[in-house]
């Protein structure tokens, strides 16, 4: 049995070296895997994942511009069918790890992993399984034992106008504080969600609830 591939990274040299890894690799039942198409954002492979109808989707977890690869899983979740999607990335961070999870992802492995494993990972998610290796899976567990910090009342004002976009400075005028105070509160934001950017504390805030 061969498994169809969709590879999803916005790195040209990327994608060359894990068609050639894949169109090489054997599963463990001695199927093949088949690379049938390639994007570099999250847009193109929602419409590939379309047209082509892989099995499996390798997706990178930031994009660069357009939606990133948290979103992306979830876009192309919701399609009928569904890929099962696999995350590769270098970003290891937790509340990354728990996004991806949550939108529906059916692993999480970072690029410095074995080729074998990668072919592992596809196996089991083409056959409907979760695959994380053992230090992302205690990560997991643990996040969900433990929930998300509580944000205060005014980090919670703050990310609020963050989500609309508001710069630092407007941000102060609209809750009468000065903007040294609000950049305070963007820091201790981004420590409590385990996230270095706006954009992903947003993502994660909406994701879960904060906001």
């Amino acid at each position: 049995m061969t498994i169809t591939v969709l590879l999803v990274d916005d790195h040209p040299v990327v994608r060359s070296g894990l068609r050639a890894v894949l169109d090489s690799g054997v599963t463990a039942t001695g199927g093949g895997v088949t690379v049938v198409g390639e994007a570099a954002t999250g847009e193109a492979a929602v419409a590939l994942a379309e047209q082509l109808r892989p099995q499996v989707v390798l997706c990178d977890l930031r994009l660069g511009d357009g939606i990133d690869g948290i979103q992306t899983t979830a876009a192309l979740r919701a399609l009928e069918p569904a890929p099962a999607v696999l995350i590769l990335t270098t970003f290891d961070r937790d509340a990354e790890i728990l996004g991806a999870i949550e939108a529906g992802a059916a692993g999480y492995l970072l690029k410095d992993v074995a080729p074998e494993v990668i072919v592992e990972g596809i196996e089991r998610a083409a056959a409907g399984d979760m695959f994380l290796t053992p230090d992302i899976a205690s990560r997991v567990l643990k996040g969900m034992r433990d929930p998300l910090p509580k944000l205060t009342d005014r980090e919670v004002e703050v990310l609020r106008l963050l989500a609309t976009g508001a710069a630092n400075k407007e941000i102060a005028r609209a809750l009468f504080v000065t903007e040294a105070t609000v950049k305070s509160h963007v820091a201790h934001i981004f420590t409590k969600l385990d996230v270095d950017s706006r954009s992903r504390a947003i993502h994660l805030a909406q994701e879960t609830g904060l906001i």
